[in-house]
């Protein structure tokens, strides 16, 4: 038996549909796989397709297995169409062989030429490794990247350390200016401040090539291709080798859910067909996103997505992937308009099992590259097994991202008064993980910044945020939403996960909103951009929540709290809105209530002892009242059981270390206490 249903008995009556999925799985290994071969033998198209400089000349391949002839054509033949046709070279494959090593150079544009039958298309090549945009006509086209040019990595050995605490970025919005930023900028600039903010991971948006700027990344059009709105690929890799030198993880936010319907951009039509990559008819299309949707089930796909994870782990040293999409993934109908409320719409005919047999081979595959890699599933239904080895009957992912906790707070903040605030419902929520599996839990990500939306700070606060935020001026507004900005994130580190996920500028409490430059706002750069001034300027309010953050991920760092998978709930009381849960050695005492404090506060504990403040939010340092004493709390204990006695303040939460005091051990009655023998010479 699988150990996804020891942990999970209550999904016995399915055990046909995970065995089923087991057994698609080791099929497609089967079938992929020559004798002693692995997924890192298979995953090496991109070392055969694209642009490759060879002794004396290059070489450039193509798999378009429906087209009737392909070209290449570009600066080297002065844009002539038909001047270089490339020849068959089986199983749908095409190349040809420029004889000499400056018949293409670095920086030389080319396109691919298809025949399909009907008429003569151009096309970015499939593994093209850098696009460029015209700035005068706007179209895309690819540059040469000479595969011969070493990068000078110093990271050897690198892996990365302690728990996920993820800082999500987009690189081109991460400066100040009204511009696109560039990857060096983001190396130099940024690195070092989101190092500082305590962060130990860096997700990079937007990275695979994509024509739309404002997609924020997800529309994307060449997927070998390091996006050149932010520089070339040795800047990416500039980039990640500085992040390592730093001490920080990059992941790449990948998107293999759906492909930009793009053709002239994208892989869309590339040889004449749709079923080249996607699905034919309305199974081939995204209802919702506009976009096409892989055949997860034909080898050609398979070898094309799969040889794309090892390529960004071994070409540019990415340690691991966020998914993007994977409740898209793993249904029919995409997730859309379903409520996830019963374990029959994990297992039934809307259930892509294609689908699922492609994560389960990326997973392993990842693990071939890089036995230290991370995996984070962006799925909102709750797949079972998700972030469980497949060994385990899982789908291999080492986290799932915790996608109702942000909705959760929205309504919470949007729909009840502080009153009405239900502490223990929320704990609840906080709580609804599956067993053996761990979360990257998150208040807020780039999907809460976004126009149309608002982020935390914004919905408590709102327009007070633009007056009120210098530190001598107090008004009930913003002292509320400082104290509940601090709160919520503690609150959601503390309880909801083994890991935790904050997207540029939330840390902060930025104050405006992400709006990508589009003809709707003049093609302004004045919303995508982040106010690093802000929090650096000790006069404003933002450095208090920008030091807040910082000090909180320190505590749970350096005690190791994800060591235990889930708080022991040690007090709640309702009418009071306070509740205390212990983790690993610490103690987080919240009390929501606006106006209530507590006094004489009994909360019990595991162990006799004392607990010490190693972190309050009512400090003034981080915009507090200082009502919290820093002093030892020693426990009290009555009938055998052990307390610890706190005072409380409204709208304050105070994070406790626990220390054990063993009482000393006793001597046996009618026993002498033996001396210590004197040794002499």
């Amino acid at each position: 038996m699988y150990r996804i249903l020891e942990w999970n008995p209550q999904l016995q009556p399915y055990a046909g549909w995970i065995e089923q999925r087991m057994d698609l799985y080791r099929t497609a290994m089967d079938r992929l796989l020559k004798d002693g071969q692995t997924l890192y033998d298979f995953a090496n198209a991109h070392l055969y397709y694209g642009f490759h400089h060879v002794e004396n000349g290059w070489y450039y391949r193509e798999w378009a297995p429906a087209a009737v002839q392909l070209y290449l054509e570009g600066d080297f033949n002065r844009w002539d169409k038909t001047a270089h046709p490339m020849k068959p070279a089986g199983n749908g494959n095409w190349e040809i062989y420029l004889p000499g090593d400056n018949a293409l150079w670095e920086g030389c544009k080319v396109k691919t030429v298809v025949d399909d039958g009907r008429s003569l298309t151009e096309h970015i090549p499939l593994y093209a490794r850098r696009v460029v945009q015209d700035p005068s006509n706007h179209t895309f086209t690819c540059e040469i990247v000479d595969d011969r040019r070493i990068f000078p990595w110093t990271d050897e050995g690198f892996h990365g350390s302690g728990d996920m605490l993820i800082y999500e970025a987009h690189v081109g919005m991460a400066q100040e200016e009204g511009r696109v930023g560039t990857y060096r900028e983001f190396a130099d600039l940024i690195l070092p401040k989101i190092q500082a903010a305590g962060y130990n991971t860096v997700q990079l948006m937007a990275v695979m090539e994509h024509p739309y700027y404002g997609s924020f990344g997800y529309q994307v059009s060449s997927f070998y291709a390091a996006s050149g709105w932010f520089g070339k690929p040795e800047d990416l890799k500039y980039l990640i080798n500085r992040a390592h030198a730093l001490g920080i993880r990059v992941l790449l936010d990948l998107v293999h859910s759906h492909a930009v319907k793009n053709t002239a951009e994208g892989i869309n039509m590339f040889d004449g067909t749709v079923w080249q990559f996607f699905h034919d008819g309305a199974k081939g299309e995204h209802p919702a996103w506009g976009t096409k949707c892989f055949d997860y089930g034909k080898q050609g796909v398979l070898h094309f997505l799969l040889s794309n994870l090892k390529f960004w782990m071994e070409e540019y040293h990415f340690d691991g992937f966020r998914f993007d999409g994977v409740t898209s993934m793993l249904y029919h109908n995409h997730g859309l308009g379903v409520d996830f409320d019963s374990d029959d719409k994990y297992f039934s005919g809307n259930t892509h099992l294609e689908a699922i047999t492609y994560l389960q081979l990326a997973n392993t595959l990842i693990r071939q590259v890089n036995p230290h890699a991370v995996t984070i599933a962006e799925d909102m239904s709750g797949m079972p097994g998700m972030a469980l080895p497949i060994a385990d009957g899982g789908l291999g992912f080492d986290y799932r991202l915790g996608m109702g906790l942000p909705d959760m707070w929205t309504r919470t903040v949007t729909k009840k008064t502080d009153e009405q605030w239900d502490i223990y419902a929320l704990w609840c929520d906080m709580c609804l993980r599956r067993p053996g599996e761990k979360t990257i839990a998150y208040v807020e990500s780039h999907d809460q910044a976004l126009v149309g939306d608002k982020t935390m700070i914004f919905r408590l606060a709102d327009a007070a945020m633009y007056t009120d935020m210098n530190k001598t001026c107090h008004t009930p507004v913003i002292d509320r939403a400082i104290a509940l900005h601090k709160m919520i994130r503690l609150f959601t580190l503390g309880g909801g996960g083994e890991g935790y996920l904050n997207f540029m500028g939330n840390e902060f409490g930025h104050p405006e909103w992400i709006d990508f430059p589009r003809e709707g706002n003049g093609w302004s750069f004045h919303y995508c951009r982040r106010q690093w001034s802000l929090v650096e300027n000790d006069l404003l309010k933002y450095r208090w929540l920008g030091d807040f953050d910082r000090d909180m991920l320190t505590v749970v760092q350096e005690n190791h709290m994800y060591v235990q998978q889930m708080g022991d709930l040690m007090l709640h009381c309702p009418r009071e809105q306070i509740l205390v849960f212990y983790r690993h050695g610490l103690l987080f005492a919240f009390n929501f209530h606006p106006e209530q404090s507590a006094v004489n506060l009994l909360v019990p504990v595991h162990q006799p002892g004392e607990y010490t403040v190693v972190l309050s939010t009512d400090d003034s340092c981080y915009g507090g009242w200082e009502r919290v004493q820093h002093i030892p709390y020693p426990t009290k204990t009555f009938d055998g059981k052990h307390y610890v006695e706190l005072y409380l303040p409204a709208r304050t939460a105070v994070v406790f270390k626990e220390r054990v005091i063993y009482p000393e051990p006793q001597e046996r009655p009618g026993k002498e206490k033996r001396q210590p023998v004197k040794k002499t010479r």
